[in-house]
């Protein structure tokens, strides 16, 4: 199921501020991570929990390692160097993808999801709720590695847990705003979103646990999702400007 919209009826301000987020993560991608090809920016600008940890810049050397599997050898790029206070690395890495797939998938999260909750908060407001939640996302991951002996090494990045936290305030703010679905890549349905936001969420939860394969075999740093989360659901309460959605909670849901 991908989301490809939602309901927009009561929205009373142009979301500024989530068009600039989706244009700098998309500037940054393209034109200072070359695509997903710089290694050097990414490994010097994301997020490397043994660094948050020791508060002190860490630089690897590149390594080549073997595929067990097609026995192909890969050039593992080194930590390079990190010309900013590590802790910072927590926002910068919120800029950063790896993949035309990852930014893809975030920025249409952001998109959709993202301009209800600027309408509720004000511009200002709503920008320093996506920071917090996306540097409390990012401690989530860093403190999960400590708890479970992971490798502190590598490096993670993403807007993901700043966007799970959107997900979490508006999953409480609008729970029975209708969320438009893609299902199956045929046809379309409207959910409540406690449905198309729950579901989102009890799936990084299961995947977080290792119950459907995702903490073995993918790199996804599901912490952080659910981490972001939570304090999205935790803080959204504190920055709303309730008189924004009265008028939405009197409009009569169906």
């Amino acid at each position: 199921m991908i989301p490809i919209g939602d309901d927009n009826s009561d929205r009373t301000i142009t979301p500024i501020v989530n068009y600039l987020l989706v244009l700098i993560n998309i500037f940054v991608f393209v034109y200072w991570q070359g695509l997903g090809q710089n290694d050097q920016f990414t490994y010097s600008y994301a997020t490397v929990p043994a660094e948050i940890l020791s508060g002190h810049d860490i630089v690897t050397a590149s390594k080549i390692i073997v595929d067990p599997y097609t026995g192909e050898s890969i050039t593992m790029p080194g930590l390079g160097v990190t010309d900013i206070p590590v802790y910072l690395t927590l926002i910068t890495s919120m800029f950063m993808h790896g993949s035309l797939a990852h930014i893809a998938g975030n920025m249409l999260y952001l998109w959709i999801f993202g301009d209800n909750l600027e309408n509720a908060m004000g511009h200002f407001r709503y920008l320093l709720f996506y920071l917090l939640c996306g540097v409390l996302a990012g401690l989530s991951h860093v403190f999960s590695i400590a708890l479970t002996g992971q490798s502190a090494y590598v490096p993670t990045l993403g807007a993901s847990g700043a966007i799970s936290g959107v997900l979490g305030g508006y999953m409480l703010m609008y729970p029975t705003r209708r969320v438009y679905l893609w299902l199956f890549f045929f046809f379309t349905i409207s959910v409540p979103a406690f449905i198309s936001v729950g579901f989102w969420f009890i799936f990084q939860v299961l995947n977080g646990m290792g119950i459907i394969g995702g903490a073995e075999t993918s790199n996804v740093a599901y912490p952080a999702h659910i981490g972001g989360f939570i304090a999205g659901l935790i803080l959204v309460k504190f920055f709303v400007q309730k008189e924004r959605v009265l008028a939405y909670k009197r409009k009569p849901r169906w």
